[in-house]
């Protein structure tokens, strides 16, 4: 009996997608997040009866944390979240399977440094939100561009959390034919 390994042309690639496709992506899932906030808000202040938007303020920030991290973890778990689906890139560990939910809320937690240095500084130094607003802009730029370090270009929160943003396709769906020709 012979075993034949694998053809390095078969195995995925476990390097990123172009920076500026998984920034694309970023943007998406931001924009994506505008509906998850929206409900959870609502059934926040439904929820607590909260009748003014800075009553319970820091307890809703806590809410909207969790709820989150449930979508995040759940969908980075199963590979994929909508906007990643639409821009091909799917999420890993570092040998190319699925991320398990722990690591996934892992990745959750860690990805916070895309703002919290940003929001840290606007606290300590008593910063306008315009101030963090810039602030914030330029530090997502050098986050990003830190990923042009890493060997497989990725993200070092990526990077410290043991995953990995690769490009995934889906496999095409045969078509049926329209007409049955026998």
């Amino acid at each position: 009996m012979t075993t034949q390994t694998p053809s390095p042309t078969l195995a995925p690639s476990l390097t990123a997608p172009p920076l500026t496709r998984r920034m694309a992506c970023w943007l998406y899932e931001g924009m994506l997040m505008f509906g998850v906030v929206f409900i959870s808000g609502w059934l926040f202040s439904t929820l607590t009866q909260t009748r003014n938007a800075l009553d319970n303020r820091h307890w809703q920030q806590a809410f909207l944390f969790i709820v989150f991290g449930i979508y995040f973890a759940w969908f980075w778990s199963k590979g994929q979240t909508l906007a990643m689906k639409t821009w091909h890139i799917r999420v890993v560990d570092a040998q190319g399977r699925a991320v398990t939910q722990g690591r996934a809320l892992f990745r959750y937690v860690l990805s916070w440094l895309w703002f919290l240095p940003p929001l840290a500084a606007g606290a300590v130094f008593h910063l306008s939100g315009g101030e963090i607003g810039v602030i914030s802009l330029g530090w997502i730029a050098i986050w990003a561009l830190l990923s042009r370090f890493h060997a497989l270009g990725q993200f070092p929160h990526d990077a410290l959390a043991g995953t990995r943003l690769v490009h995934h396709e889906t496999p095409a769906r045969p078509r049926k034919p329209l007409f049955n020709r026998s």
